[in-house]
């Protein structure tokens, strides 16, 4: 069994899948509590105890092509790993959003792993598994969220330290959420463009569409 926070189909607002319709399955709790959070409700509401074959059929019932599993963290769930391989098996396209903390390896093919490496601005990068940096694959996609010009430089020196930019698509968003100070600005995506293009940097930009779409909204977007 499975503790599911919420099952709804929107818009993919991230990643290179970004604009597609798709199926996501919220998985609750998180060993994280990051800064700037936009999904705390993840990390703190227990959810529905609910079956594989439960989660399945409410995915069919959808028909929706792409499925995203995310959280909280969906690999701290032990069943996890064998959700998203039975979807697989049912021909989704599976996307596995991960926060960077956890053994990825426990994701097979042809799951497809997002990991949101934490900035120093969300407070939990030091709770990162560089490990999983040698366990990328082909089709695979790294996050970053950038609040400043600090995470920026962090986050282009681990992409030059690790390779990870020879190993997967390298994603590069700027922080929403709330900050814990009330004074702190995020950089605009304009500002975090022009960073990426004076850098030449081997990275796309990413702007959560469901938050362009659905400002009002932080659930079930």
């Amino acid at each position: 069994m499975l503790g599911v926070c919420e099952i709804f189909t929107s818009i993919q607002g991230e990643t290179s899948y970004a604009g597609r319709p798709c199926t996501f399955v919220r998985l609750s709790g998180c060993n994280l509590s990051c800064t700037w959070c936009d999904t705390e409700y993840a990390r703190t509401e227990p959810g529905e105890s609910l079956s594989i074959d439960e989660i399945v059929e409410s995915v069919i019932a959808r028909g929706v092509p792409l499925v995203c599993l995310t959280g909280g963290e969906p690999l701290l769930q032990e069943e996890a790993p064998q959700l998203a391989a039975r979807l697989c098996q049912e021909d989704y396209t599976v996307l596995v959003e991960t926060n960077g903390s956890q053994d990825i390896s426990l994701l097979e093919p042809p799951a497809i792993r997002i990991m949101d490496i934490k900035t120093p601005s969300s407070g939990e990068s030091e709770a990162m598994d560089w490990n999983n940096a040698g366990r990328l694959r082909l089709g695979d996609e790294v996050k970053f969220i950038i609040a400043n010009r600090s995470d920026y430089d962090w986050a282009k020196e681990n992409i030059i330290k690790y390779d990870i930019d020879q190993q997967a698509t390298i994603l590069l968003g700027t922080a929403h959420g709330t900050s814990e100070d009330p004074e702190e600005k995020f950089v605009p995506p304009a500002q975090l463009a022009g960073w990426i293009l004076a850098d030449r940097l081997n990275a796309r930009l990413q702007v959560q569409l469901h938050k362009l779409l659905w400002p009002d909204k932080n659930r079930g977007v």
